[in-house]
């Protein structure tokens, strides 16, 4: 009683913590279900305005309900980010321009639109597009058909979205053009011409151990250059791949399983009483139960030609003799035993067919065609094929209707027994080579032409799949989690290296990547390695489809100016490449071309009809500092060293020729207008996203 009095006396103070409780509880599971406040309800924001994460889901879902097979949901999520993006740059934009469609304007833009403007519903009599006609069809799909006047509705604000976007790049496009001094640049750039004779000393001359780059340099270069290595927030694991595969064990196992169908064998028989002798895949007298009770592909009656044999034991498998075993054989990830049934010289049939098809037939004929007139029109083409054996291929290209064989001269190749409609197949099989006539099918009419024909052999082959076993699973499974505990308490790569795996490191893995290099897509292991509470030496298994990875996270990068580590592979190069040219300019300074040439054993070479348009020179590549250098001498002068893409140079014009005036470069103009223009469209949207506040989210629901 005095404990329940206690409580009574501070039922206030309980009813508080209950519902503070509560009001807790309904925050978190809003915070947590995705409908708070904050990043959890939205997918990103362009210049503050916010892509609902609610509305791109369902955009997400329509687009991957049209996907192609090979693409991964990231991949459609990146497409519609994408598009999204655009979609509200853009509008921003036509806002901000007084960009709109007013009701009164729709008619047009529908008119202006070929779709529906030559389409019969919204024409008149006289075939010309009639707006009335647009706007009744309009009222009658709102009054009879909710779901096809939304549709319509859909389309109807793609064609307005479409048309001011329309209007905002034509906008552009207006106030993109060119000067006559462009055009006269243009033209000087492509006419000038220079020649010369020139040395190169190729950086390769320089061993990379003659010059040294510390990080003090690369730190250095970076930080001259940090426009150029602004990087995302990146992480770099290393993994171990444990792969589902067959033991040698495993390999033997299949093998012997096959030797054993071979033989005979003997079964106690409980009913008799006796022993019964159970026949052998050698000496069967039905091959095919036989194939279908032990093997993992099922018999094939067809005859194969020698080409269509596995091409390591198709001499083999082509001459054993009637009843004749061979095997067990590997083929690729299968073991076989194979029997010879048969040998036919009439196997298979290399066979050409033009098909002339008529309406009501299962064929789409080109034009509206009877029966009968598809029947002469194929005679009339057999009288060409016969008069002309030759044009079978071109007459197969304009009459075909099979678009399967139409354009390859209507030839199918090793036509086996039974793989065409019977009145086909009895007709290749049953004439001999070179034998033309028509052949009617439920398709149509087939002026049919016998080309080859190959001898084949009908053989029972049993098939093993090369997989791995119940014991090999279990026994990379126990590995695989021995190796997890091991490696997540003491050095991965010792663990790794102890117990002969190899350790594939992974670099510089972004948020919104989905490919891991040797064993594809794991977009699971990337989310993990972004994840805050997964820290620098986590270690953690994946499965895989076949198998399992162990992975450890090594790396955490923040977003910003790339590291010395992270920015060697790209700055070395450059710097080296530097070095290599102060060398090279050090040790031949004051030489001529000839003591150039020989003192780097090389030659002096000549190049004819540089111009600054394309600035490549034969036998050197482009070297677009060193054409010119050359066109800023005058002709018979000699340049210094110049430090080229590919090497350090020394040149001397031969020959300089400038483009002859013209009286107007208006054609050049206009080609660098049209130039101009084009690259308006993508260059201004290029422009948008850079400038824009851009927060993308993908990486949290992705």
């Amino acid at each position: 009683m005095a404990i329940l009095n206690q409580i009574r006396s501070k039922k206030i103070v309980l009813i508080l913590v209950i519902a503070l409780a509560l009001l807790a509880f309904v925050v978190g599971a809003g915070d947590f279900l995705g409908g708070g406040s904050g990043s959890k309800s939205i997918i990103g924001e362009v210049n503050g305005e916010v892509i609902s994460r609610d509305d791109f889901v369902r955009q997400v879902e329509g687009a991957s309900r049209n996907r192609n097979i090979n693409s991964s949901t990231l991949q459609v999520v990146n497409q519609v980010w994408e598009r999204e993006v655009r979609n509200q740059l853009l509008s921003q934009e036509f806002e901000k321009l007084g960009i709109n469609i007013e009701k009164d304007q729709i008619i047009n833009v529908i008119k202006s639109n070929p779709a529906f403007a030559s389409n019969p519903n919204f024409q008149n009599e006289a075939g010309v597009f009639d707006e009335q006609k647009v706007i009744d069809f309009v009222r009658e799909l709102k009054a009879s058909s909710p779901a096809g006047y939304q549709q319509w509705q859909l389309q109807e604000d793609a064609l307005i979205e479409a048309s001011k976007e329309n209007s905002y790049f034509n906008l552009i496009k207006a106030g993109v053009g060119a000067t006559l001094k462009e055009g006269e640049f243009a033209y000087k750039l492509e006419g000038d011409k220079v020649d010369i004779k020139y040395v190169q000393v190729p950086y390769s001359s320089v061993a990379d151990s003659l010059v040294t780059v510390t990080d003090s340099e690369i730190q250095k270069y970076i930080s001259e250059h940090k426009d150029e290595f602004d990087e995302e927030a990146s992480r770099s694991v290393r993994y171990v791949y444990f792969e589902e595969k067959p033991s040698q064990e495993d390999e033997e196992a299949i093998k012997q399983s096959l030797e054993a169908l071979l033989k005979n064998k003997v079964v106690y028989n409980e009913q008799t009483k006796q022993n019964d002798t159970i026949a052998g895949f050698a000496t069967t007298v039905d091959a095919e139960t036989f194939v279908n009770a032990n093997s993992d592909v099922k018999y094939d009656s067809l005859y194969l030609a020698k080409k269509d044999l596995p091409a390591a034991f198709a001499d083999t498998l082509y001459t054993l003799k009637k009843g004749e075993v061979f095997g067990p054989y590997k083929d690729g990830n299968q073991y076989k035993i194979s029997r010879m049934l048969s040998r036919s010289e009439n196997g298979s049939v290399k066979a050409s067919h033009i098909l002339i098809g008529f309406d009501g037939g299962q064929s789409q004929p080109k034009e509206p065609r009877t029966k009968e007139e598809a029947e002469t029109l194929a005679k009339e083409i057999l009288e060409k094929v016969n008069k002309t054996p030759d044009s079978f291929a071109d007459l197969a290209k304009e009459y075909s209707e099979d678009p399967g064989s139409a354009n390859n001269g209507g030839t199918y190749d090793n036509i086996t027994r039974g793989q065409m409609v019977p009145a086909f197949n009895d007709y290749i099989f049953n004439n001999e080579i070179g034998k033309a006539g028509i052949v009617e099918t439920v398709f149509g009419y087939h002026i049919v032409r016998v080309d080859d024909k190959y001898e084949g052999v009908q053989l029972a082959t049993i098939t093993r799949n090369i997989e791995a076993s119940e014991k090999t699973i279990n026994d990379i499974y126990t590995n695989t989690t021995k190796f997890e505990m091991e490696a997540a308490d003491t050095d991965f790569s010792e663990v790794a290296q102890k117990n002969g795996y190899t350790v594939r490191p992974v670099a510089k893995l972004k948020a919104l990547d989905e490919n891991i290099p040797g064993v594809g897509n794991q977009r699971g292991l990337v989310q993990w390695t972004f994840n805050p509470e997964t820290k620098v030496g986590d270690v953690k298994r994946f499965n895989i489809n076949n198998g399992y990875i162990v992975a450890q996270l090594t790396r955490k990068a923040k977003k910003g100016v790339a590291t010395v580590n992270s920015a060697r592979a790209r700055v070395l190069p450059i710097l080296r490449k530097e070095k290599k040219a102060d060398l090279i300019i050090k040790d031949n300074s004051g030489k001529s071309l000839d003591e150039l040439a020989t003192s780097n054993k090389t030659s002096v070479r000549a190049a004819t009809g540089l111009n600054m348009k394309s600035p490549t020179i034969t036998g050197a590549g482009r070297e677009p500092k060193v054409v010119g250098t050359a066109f800023t001498l005058a002709q018979g002068e000699v340049s210094g060293l110049i430090k080229g893409e590919n090497g350090v140079y020394k040149v001397e014009v031969t020959r300089k020729e400038e483009a002859k005036a013209l009286d107007n470069y208006i054609s050049y103009v206009n080609t660098q207008k049209t130039l101009n223009r084009n690259r308006s469209n993508y260059a201004a949207y290029n422009a948008l996203k850079e400038a824009a506040d851009i927060e993308d989210n993908r990486a949290d629901f992705y």
